[in-house]
């Protein structure tokens, strides 16, 4: 298994130990085999807290939260145009702006998922209308998280609304492709927003996928 992107190696070491061993707690029945799948991710933690510096207790808290066969995570991104210029929102833990989106719910619609977080982030309407790209996270350039995930791009009509911080968000903007601000690079990248507008020039494209 070799290392994807500016993915330190430890760090995919980790996390398929983690996923084996919440395959294993999810599915065995045997106690000598749920003892040893659990000792598999308590190395895990280890191994992540190490080299993250960060507590091995909370890591480990986090990996017991996951149960049931060990799947990606969903994120949902909104691509909102007016005109030539992309939606975009500034988030106050970093300071940087991203295309309005997060973590997909249980129960909701991935296209219903983008539609919600675009309201909440920025104070506007939309409607998704296409799916413009899925991405394996790991494969387009951005800081590295404990867990594996799946990036949803939607291009979502505008409906209405007025700009509206959040809880989340501190700022709201319009951006044409040459006057774009920092981003969020946890959470989009420039290759990412390039994409979204060549998607923009050409809207009959098929959509992307790794």
């Amino acid at each position: 298994m070799m290392s994807t992107q500016n993915e330190p190696q430890w760090l995919i070491w980790a996390r398929a130990l983690q996923a084996h061993a919440q395959d294993g707690l999810a599915y065995c029945k045997d106690p000598y085999d749920i003892e040893r799948f659990s000792a598999v991710q308590q190395i895990a933690a280890e191994i992540m807290a190490t080299y993250a510096g960060i507590d091995a207790q909370q890591v480990l808290d986090l990996f017991k939260q996951e149960t049931g066969y060990a799947t990606p995570k969903v994120d949902v991104r909104a691509v909102v145009f007016r005109g030539d210029a992309l939606l975009l929102v500034r988030e106050i833990s970093d300071g940087g702006w991203t295309l309005p989106g997060g973590w997909a719910d249980v129960g909701e619609a991935p296209g219903e998922a983008a539609a919600r977080e675009t309201l909440e982030e920025s104070g506007f309407q939309v409607r998704a209308s296409k799916l413009l790209a899925v991405y394996d996270r790991n494969r387009h350039g951005h800081p590295a998280l404990p867990s594996y995930v799946y990036k949803l791009f939607f291009r979502c009509d505008l409906l209405g609304g007025v700009p509206t911080e959040s809880r989340e968000t501190d700022a709201v903007g319009f951006f044409r492709e040459g006057e774009l601000p920092e981003l969020s690079l946890t959470r989009v990248t420039p290759g990412e927003i390039k994409r979204m507008f060549e998607h923009h020039r050409h809207s009959n494209w098929p959509t992307d996928f790794d």
